[in-house]
């Protein structure tokens, strides 16, 4: 080996380790940071929590998780939006920002329809959740009540706009049944006054309800899945009560700003999905009757549009529309 060739190889090598580790470290920054658009507590925010714990051996710096809330979840989603696509920012978040808003709000300071998807961590199943002082006990006798009782009965939701407002949307259209909207702000104020019988419907996430009907508090009647939750296994579905069509998941979704690499989505992807296929982290999921996913970014990427579609749909039929 001459002289020369030897010192143009020692330098072709070093430029490519350089551009290897200006490679790695595009796709592992220092510092990975999960924007959480909705207040610390709930399900939205334990669940990229328990993640966070496993994803740290990954990043020098370790991980964070931030709670950006307002509007709907569009402040956070904002501030991710606008973050640079360099795999250190992403947004981990239910469905509102992600497929929903867009089709609700009539000006957004964010394009929904340019996000990155990475992967979606879980999904729970909305059920059909009712005041025990409402003299049903399936889903057949509360729509014959429905039906005997038309704008009577009055249904809570999370506030206008809000996964359990469009379910009962639905639910209504596919029925052909009439309730009054209660808006709150928030499932916890909701489910206070649906075991305090206030108000007599909630078309809640499985995770929040579950405890109460498990109690007595209040009577779940239906899942709003393809099949039965684990969690609520004596429970039936919709689609098991005779109302074809009533699918309603809330899911937990991670995407990243617009022009984020395939790359470094893929990346980020298989380190959550190996982080949830431990025991411990399925067992935690499992406590939020939550199903983890850890789907591919192209099946991420075909379920929310679907998702987008279906609430679209929903969403005009109801004539739903927030500033």
């Amino acid at each position: 080996m001459t002289h020369s060739f030897s010192r143009r190889l020692g330098v072709a090598l070093a430029l490519a380790s350089c551009l290897f580790g200006s490679a790695f470290a595009q796709s592992n920054p220092p510092l990975l940071k999960l924007i959480v658009p909705f207040p610390a507590g709930g399900t939205a925010d334990v669940l990229p929590r328990i993640l966070a714990e496993k994803l740290r051996t990954h990043y020098t710096a370790g991980v964070v998780v931030e709670n950006r809330t307002g509007a709907g979840g569009n402040i956070g989603a904002e501030t991710v939006f606008r973050s640079a696509p360099d795999g250190s920012t992403f947004l981990a978040s239910p469905p509102g920002p992600i497929a929903i808003n867009h089709h609700l709000y009539k000006k957004l300071p964010f394009d929904p329809t340019q996000w990155v998807p990475v992967t979606v961590m879980a999904t729970v199943p909305n059920v059909l959740a009712v005041s025990t002082k409402l003299p049903v006990q399936s889903v057949a006798e509360f729509i014959a009540y429905l039906k005997a009782n038309p704008g009577k009965v009055t249904y809570a939701s999370q506030g206008n706009g809000s996964t359990s407002h469009l379910t009962a949307s639905l639910f209504m259209q596919l029925t052909g049944t009439e309730m009054t909207h209660i808006p709150y702000r928030g499932t916890a104020p909701a489910l206070v006054d649906l075991v305090g019988g206030q108000v007599d419907v909630f078309f809640d996430n499985l995770s929040s309800s579950a405890q109460f009907h498990t109690t007595g508090k209040l009577r779940i009647l239906a899942i709003a899945d393809a099949v039965r939750s684990a969690a609520l296994p004596q429970v039936p579905t919709f689609e098991e009560s005779k109302v074809a069509g009533m699918n309603a998941v809330t899911f937990f979704a991670v995407v990243a700003p617009p022009g984020t690499p395939a790359a470094t989505a893929a990346a980020l992807q298989k380190q959550i999905a190996d982080a949830m296929a431990m025991p411990d982290v399925k067992s935690r999921f499992a406590e939020q009757g939550a199903e983890p996913r850890g789907w591919s970014p192209e099946q991420t990427g075909r379920f929310i549009q679907a998702e987008s579609d279906k609430w679209n749909k929903v969403i005009k039929s109801a004539n739903v529309t927030l500033e």
